[in-house]
């Protein structure tokens, strides 16, 4: 059992990396006899109880409380300027709450590698941010506070009509390339003194200029988009944001996660089909749950959407500890 948690826990590390998920090798012995009654089950039987289950109204909850989180979060920044009212100064990248510094993680690290030493102010800020992202999951910090995740994912609805329309086919490409990236973002900083991601994040050019007005840094997020409609969904965010990365190691042990109940579930798909980063959903494949409770790994944004989506409550919200679940 506990040999099964640990060779789950370095593969979701690996495939947040990049590594490309496979069937898992060490199931459960209990998880197993789920598969197999599984493989047994009446066809007939199945549709008809994934159609009952469909049935059942499909609303957006989590969809409509992140969307409102992202949305209230940024517009306190806007209006903490425009009324200066010091309660939110500062953008994503750099803030101050109510007295307290708040920087974001992987911007304090281009720094320090620019200037080649620990700054102390900056690691106070940065440790403010890490307990909270720790606490809540790394990469929720994407869905639930980057206002380009927002567009891109107004993109992505678009790029999936043009693509039922035979308008424009997604190319995909290797999910290791924002590992890459990373590594050549920091190296960059490093060796020039200069933090070089920070002149083309989308994210703090968004922030900047919902803030303080726009630039011309704008035609770079609204490339970046059009790329993303045109070729590749969420191109930025799954294959080139160092951002996600540097938040998703952070999240690694948060207690607040996504949990998938293999009990329940129907392989139908619907899950992955509206996932943001859908690596994360390989364990609802049929016959690749290593357990009959497995909780998504680090990459996973805790945007709610399969939440919301799976029909059958095999996939919820669960906080370590608190849950009968695990």
């Amino acid at each position: 059992m506990k040999n099964v948690q640990w060779n789950r826990f370095f593969t979701q590390i690996a495939v947040m990396f990049g590594r490309e998920s496979k069937k898992p090798t060490v199931i459960t012995e209990r998880a197993q006899q789920v598969h197999e009654l599984k493989r047994m089950a009446n066809k007939v039987e199945v549709r008809a109880a994934i159609m009952k289950a469909h049935e059942k109204p499909h609303v957006n909850t989590w969809r409509n409380r992140r969307w409102a989180v992202l949305v209230a979060a940024n517009l306190l920044f806007v209006v903490s300027f425009g009324f200066d009212i010091q309660i939110l100064e500062g953008a994503l990248t750099a803030s101050r709450f109510i007295g307290f510094h708040l920087i974001d993680l992987n911007s304090a690290l281009q720094v320090m590698l620019a200037h080649k030493h620990i700054i102390v102010n900056l690691v106070i800020g940065t440790m403010t941010v890490m307990v909270f992202w720790m606490l809540v999951g790394g990469r929720t910090f994407c869905s639930w506070v980057c206002p380009y995740h927002l567009l891109a994912e107004w993109a992505e609805k678009l790029h999936l009509w043009m693509a039922s329309k035979k308008l424009v086919s997604d190319q995909t490409m290797s999910r290791s390339l924002r590992t890459y990236f990373w590594i050549v973002f920091a190296a960059a900083a490093l060796g020039t003194g200069y933090t070089v991601f920070e002149a083309i994040s989308p994210t703090g050019i968004l922030s900047r200029a919902l803030i303080y007005g726009p630039g011309l840094a704008l035609l770079w997020v609204l490339a970046l988009l059009l790329f993303e409609v045109a070729i590749s969904r969420r191109a930025w965010c799954r294959y080139a944001c160092p951002i996600g990365l540097t938040y998703g190691v952070v999240g690694i042990l948060s207690p607040v996660r996504v949990v998938y109940t293999l009990d329940g579930c129907f392989h139908e798909g619907d899950c992955r089909k509206v996932c943001l980063v859908p690596h994360v959903l390989d364990t609802v494949v049929k016959g690749r749950a290593v357990d009959t409770v497995v909780p998504l790994g680090p990459d996973c944004t805790r945007c709610g959407a399969c939440v919301d989506t799976c029909p059958t409550g095999s996939l919820k919200f669960d906080i370590k500890g608190l849950s009968k679940l695990l």
